[in-house]
């Protein structure tokens, strides 16, 4: 038998056992957890955790705040996702500019709000929108407009979080589309400009077309990243008011780790990840049918 065989496997082995102990064994107990209504007097005799098979997935169907947080959730998705995605865009088309001077600044400015730590980021936030001293009602205040409970108003918490997770995460994306942009040939545009094109007709024909396969890319992440929309409502809102701003991570964290129904908040957990493998894989469809479409 050849000893080459098992090469691979030998190398392998070490980042195998770090999946298999840190991610497969925890994802199957978290599975089998969904199927029993384990909670905190489980935690001290596991006899008292009994299995009731797909229970747990039941209630979630007949639960107000599960659909709550998931309306929540979506609507987080479907406004703040493609908002961040156009503000990424324009500003990776404004530093690909060659008019633009100091791109390197302003490369490190956009990104930095990525790599700051969110509790950091949702202090000064909390301020910015504070009803009397912050920035936002201050600026209201030269149109005569009177002050706004951002955080308070169960009609302006989720469009101010989501004010928020736009300046925060659109640098990610925009260095995505910098790199899409500086792939794109310049005689692409030469071409364009020659036939008479203008600036608008240049970004619609040529750039939007080129940057569609960063653009499918870019909006999956997005959409899976803003699914598991958490930090931004239990920093700055602890999900309200009146559960406005619950998220559905927000909602399987609180069942967990505040009511210790771990069962219930483990079949949570898999809602959310049959809706992202649902997800993923229209992704895949459609970047497959574009693929032919080429």
């Amino acid at each position: 038998m050849n000893k080459n065989l098992y090469t691979p496997f030998f190398f392998l082995a070490p980042a195998l056992a770090t999946l298999l102990i840190f991610f497969f064994l925890p994802v199957g107990a978290a599975l089998l957890m969904s199927l029993t209504d384990f909670d905190i007097y489980a935690l001290g005799n596991m006899d008292r955790a009994r299995f009731i098979l797909f229970g747990n997935y039941l209630r979630a169907l007949s639960d107000p705040l599960f659909w709550k947080a998931l309306f929540n959730t979506g609507y987080f998705v479907l406004v703040g996702g493609p908002l961040t995605i156009l503000v990424s865009l324009a500003a990776a088309i404004a530093l690909n500019s060659k008019l633009l001077r100091f791109k390197k600044f302003f490369r490190l400015a956009f990104f930095m709000p990525v790599i700051t730590t969110l509790v950091a980021v949702a202090v000064v936030w909390r301020y910015m929108y504070h009803p009397r001293f912050g920035i936002f009602n201050y600026l209201l205040s030269f149109f005569n407009l009177g002050p706004v409970d951002w955080l308070g108003s169960s009609a302006w918490a989720m469009p101010s979080l989501i004010l928020l997770a736009v300046w925060k995460n659109f640098g990610y994306n925009m260095m995505i589309f910098l790199a899409g942009l500086q792939a794109i040939p310049d005689s692409l545009y030469e071409a364009a400009r020659i036939d008479g094109a203008n600036w608008w007709q240049q970004h619609l024909h040529v750039t939007i077309p080129q940057l569609a396969p960063t653009t499918v890319f870019v909006t999956v992440i997005t959409i899976i990243g803003y699914f598991q929309f958490f930090a931004e409502p239990y920093v700055m809102t602890q999900g309200g008011p009146v559960n406005s701003t619950l998220s559905i991570v927000l909602y399987l964290y609180q069942q967990g780790f505040r009511w210790w129904q771990m069962g219930y908040s483990s079949a949570i957990a898999f809602v959310l990840f049959f809706i992202l493998v649902i997800l993923a894989l229209l992704q895949s469809a459609i970047q497959k049918r574009y693929q032919e479409a080429l």
